[in-house]
């Protein structure tokens, strides 16, 4: 029994970190010290004779992994972006875009909830963060919606879908911090198989894949919107052009603050994605353009202040610092899993499932979606994706497509009920006069239609391929 359990020590270590996380202590903390103490109760029963399959010699590989992580250019790009978003979020560039697009489709049935997806797409393309995202379009454009007789269940679930668009559409942090580990685990699977000149996975690709589908996504989602205007008129109304110029304070043609609200933005995304796409500069260098197009932009809308620039860098130091925090944590964690024979363990039990690749990868595909209920898409990257991405690549799984699928599949996660976490980031904002019930039932279309876009790749793999192939 004890030398079954002991066999079986990875996967308790790994139900120990879900359970501590769950408790509510910081993931970090709870990554680093759980491995600490499975690491101590290793050599512990080690000095008394048992017999346990620890290599406590791995231990030794932190030092190197530390250093790792301080020295890896690609990782540069995350505080850059998140500098690029912040910026973004406090120079009104949202504000002015959702006043153009609602001028532009307000008039229209279902206009206001396009207008919505649009904003959230450019948005997500600039910033990158789902939070950010969801409680910036849940503060402007939730009070226009529901005065306009939207109803609270269609527009509370389109702004929670939208926010999500930035788990998917580069340049994403995710895919940035996805592209990086399974860069990593891509050679280690290759490595496995003898293979001793490893082609190489690079963040550029990952977010050349992540495009179709994303614009996909938004498409889709406008379609639904206009099916929903067509056969329910009054769960997505039209607006008075008149009054919503009034209400907006615009009493002139559109086109003006239509440049004003689109131009910005739509530049700042083709510098940084064109520069990536067009070969010109590494996603860390495109996101230091990024960064710059956004302090211009910022000075242009006349937001640029020494507050300002204090409060943006302040929170750019916290996200980033939470991040190397919890990668730190998760390599610890990630060589003790290994000290204790769980490479082998998952491979075996992979190797052993029904259905072969398709099975283990439905099995990944559920594990994930369901982690995505109680952790972030940061310590989903760096602590499930390095023991079930050298695998799955070993099976020859192609690496892009497993990218773009595990992106997709933890933006489905963080919209399902009860505890995704759009929803909290919207609960937030949202007045007390729409309940809860209301956003659960608004999300539930938009994650059939996720689940949807998961069901085309798994068929049609090309989806997320084909464009890097071509590139």
């Amino acid at each position: 029994m004890l030398a079954t359990l002991l066999d079986m020590m990875p996967l308790v270590l790994f139900a120990a970190v879900c359970i501590v996380l769950m408790l509510g202590y910081p993931v970090a903390l709870s990554l680093a010290g759980t491995a600490l103490a499975f690491a101590g109760f290793g050599l512990l029963l080690q000095s008394m004779g048992v017999d346990v399959p620890f290599e406590a010699r791995m231990m030794n590989a932190m030092p190197n992994r530390l250093y790792g992580i301080m020295t890896n250019a690609t990782l540069l790009a995350v505080p850059l972006f998140v500098l690029m978003g912040v910026l973004l979020e406090k120079s009104r560039v949202a504000e002015t875009l959702l006043d153009a697009m609602a001028m532009a489709f307000g008039a229209l049935r279902g206009g206001l909830g396009i207008a919505v997806v649009i904003v959230g797409m450019l948005l997500a393309a600039s910033t990158g963060i789902v939070g950010a995202t969801v409680v910036t379009m849940g503060l402007l454009s939730l009070p226009t919606m529901l005065k306009r007789g939207y109803s609270p269940a269609l527009a509370t679930g389109t702004i929670c879908a939208t926010g999500t668009l930035g788990q998917i559409i580069p340049p994403s942090i995710a895919l940035v911090l996805l592209g990086d580990v399974l860069s990593n685990a891509y050679q280690q699977a290759q490595l496995s198989m003898g293979v001793w000149s490893p082609k190489t996975l690079s963040i550029g690709d990952l977010f050349i894949g992540a495009l179709v589908p994303g614009l996909l996504l938004v498409v889709v989602y406008i379609l639904y919107l206009l099916m929903v205007a067509w056969l329910k008129p009054e769960a997505a109304p039209a607006a008075d052009r008149a009054a919503l110029k009034a209400e907006l304070g615009h009493t002139g043609s559109i086109w003006p603050l239509l440049l004003k609200g689109l131009l910005p933005p739509v530049l700042l995304i083709v510098a940084v994605l064109g520069s990536i796409l067009g070969g010109f500069a590494t996603p860390t260098e495109a996101s230091a353009v990024g960064a710059f197009g956004a302090l211009v932009l910022a000075a242009t809308n006349r937001q640029l202040s020494i507050n300002m620039l204090k409060e943006t860098l302040h929170s750019t130091a916290q996200v980033t610092s939470m991040v190397f925090l919890i990668l730190i944590g998760a390599a610890l964690f990630s060589l003790v899993f290994r000290a204790y024979g769980g490479e082998e363990l998952v491979t075996e039990l992979f190797e052993a499932m029904p259905g072969g690749v398709v099975g283990a990868t439905l099995v990944v595909m559920l594990v994930i979606f369901l982690l995505g209920f109680i952790l972030d898409f940061i310590e989903i990257t760096f602590v499930v994706v390095p023991i079930v991405g050298p695998v799955l690549l070993a099976m020859g799984v192609d690496p892009i497509w497993l990218g773009i699928m595990i992106a997709v599949n933890l933006q489905t996660s963080f919209l399902t009920p009860p505890f995704g976490f759009a929803l909290f980031y919207l609960r937030g904002v949202t007045p007390a006069s729409v309940p809860t019930s209301a956003i659960y039932k608004g999300v539930i279309p938009f994650i059939i239609l996720q689940l949807g876009m998961l069901l085309a790749l798994a068929i049609f793999p090309g989806i997320a391929t084909w464009l890097p192939s071509v590139l």
